[in-house]
């Protein structure tokens, strides 16, 4: 089971975005985009996140996330 997660540390916070037996491109991109309408709801702002290089991280993650300046 592959389970995505964010740390907010300023808030000392963790976000489970999801889990998943077969992570795919579309479902981390959406899990993404879910992250941030949850930031815009609490009136919260991310200005980067760290992540490593796993192939699970599809170019539409980084897409997703650049246009809202992360």
């Amino acid at each position: 089971m592959y389970v995505l997660a964010v740390i907010e540390h300023t808030q000392r916070r963790i976000r489970i975005l999801g889990s998943t037996p077969h992570p795919t491109a579309a479902w981390v991109a959406q899990a993404a985009r879910n992250l941030l309408t949850d930031l815009d709801d609490t009136g919260r702002r991310a200005r980067l996140l760290i992540r490593d290089r796993d192939g699970k991280f599809p170019p539409l993650f980084d897409t997703v996330l650049a246009d809202t300046g992360i």
